[in-house]
């Protein structure tokens, strides 16, 4: 199999649905199989940025807040999104300073992921962020936010028993975890 040619052909692309935010596009299309078919694929105009704010002492700040599309509490890392024109680390600056209040002297690009592939092309970039200093959080008015420092290991184990279930601070923390700048146990 050929990985650089595309099995898809597409037809014809209608909008059913756009806000500022994110456009739904259905596809009239050729299957690989050759048969006629339908792709619908949510487009967001915001990359997805994250931040893993750790301390010397090797905690995260979490952030808490209840997720209205899931329509429960939400414990992830600060996150948001970049306009396409907005530099990415820039937008991961200024909602780790909005959501905490806290800015960072040091930033490492942890992962870079597309959320979930089979129905949208969303893509992310998580950063490790460390100099923490303390600040006065301006969160927007969507957002009733609670802040929580757990220890790295207590972060990781909150992934792996379902109390944290959002994807990027599961692939943050995941990534850590592999790699050299954990925290020290």
């Amino acid at each position: 199999m050929d990985h650089g040619i595309n099995p898809w052909r597409q037809l014809a692309r209608r909008t059913p649905y756009r806000n500022p935010w994110l456009t739904v596009w259905e596809d009239d299309v050729i299957r690989p199989d050759g048969a006629l078919g339908i792709y619908g694929i949510v487009h967001f105009a915001h990359r997805a940025v994250g931040v893993v704010p750790l301390d010397e002492a090797g905690r995260v700040l979490l952030v808490g807040q209840w997720r209205y599309t899931l329509g429960a509490w939400s414990w992830e890392i600060p996150e948001g999104g970049a306009r396409p024109e907005e530099d990415p680390l820039e937008a991961a600056r200024r909602e780790l300073a909005e959501e905490t209040g806290y800015t960072a002297r040091s930033w490492d690009e942890l992962v870079r992921a597309h959320l979930s592939n089979s129905v949208t092309d969303e893509d992310s970039i998580v950063w490790l962020a460390r100099g923490l200093e303390q600040g006065v959080p301006s969160p927007e008015g969507t957002e009733q936010l609670e802040l929580r420092w757990a220890d790295f290991d207590e972060a990781l184990a909150m992934c792996h028993d379902g109390r944290i279930t959002d994807a990027l601070t599961i692939l943050g923390l995941q990534r850590m975890a592999l790699d050299a700048r954990r925290p020290a146990r």
